[in-house]
């Protein structure tokens, strides 16, 4: 359930790691919230046959209150031309827009960039965005240059989108932990 505390342009980071019950979460609290504009932004481009069914099971689990959006690349563009039209957005997830952004290009500056626009939409979103992300910096080191820089990225962006939260929730085995709960950065 939403609290009644939360303002209507609440932003909402949900992290954890892989098979966690990030996105579950995510979904659940999106769906608390009221009316039947819900959009739902995927960034994910399926290249492969498991993949195709990951987001196929992803997609079953969404009801009929739910608009999909696939935005691979330009999620600040979506976050800003949607949030007018919607009761709550649903992005899932960073971690594989930012390895969109790796495809598109390997400057860092441009990717710091990207970045920072969508902090920027974040703080323009005229409804309520909760956005879902992995956390990948309590895992091994990894053993190639390419692998630690995607690494570093998304640890950057991560740190970048729970600064400009109102809320960061870390799910841990399918329990949701709040770790920021206000604006100005408050442990609860």
């Amino acid at each position: 359930m939403i609290p009644s505390e939360i303002a209507p342009t609440d932003i909402t980071l949900v992290l954890g790691g892989c098979r966690s019950g990030k996105s579950r979460h995510a979904l659940k609290r999106a769906e608390a919230y009221p009316g039947n504009r819900h959009l739902f932004i995927a960034t994910c481009v399926p290249e492969d046959a498991e993949m195709k069914s990951r987001v196929a099971r992803h997609q079953a689990e969404r009801g009929a209150m739910w608009t999909a959006l696939e935005v691979p690349v330009r999620l600040d563009r979506a976050i800003r031309d949607e949030s007018p039209r919607a009761d709550v957005i649903l992005v899932d997830c960073l971690t594989l827009w930012m390895s969109n952004l790796f495809a598109e290009t390997m400057d860092t500056d441009k990717i710091h960039t990207s970045v920072t626009n969508l902090t920027d939409a974040l703080a323009a979103a005229r409804c309520p965005v909760i956005l879902v992300s992995n956390e990948v910096g309590t895992g091994i080191v990894p053993d190639t240059a390419l692998a630690r820089q995607y690494r570093d990225a998304v640890g950057w962006m991560n740190q970048a989108v729970a600064a400009a939260a109102d809320r960061v929730i870390l799910t841990v085995a399918g329990i949701p932990v709040t770790i920021k709960n206000d604006p100005d950065g408050a442990v609860r």
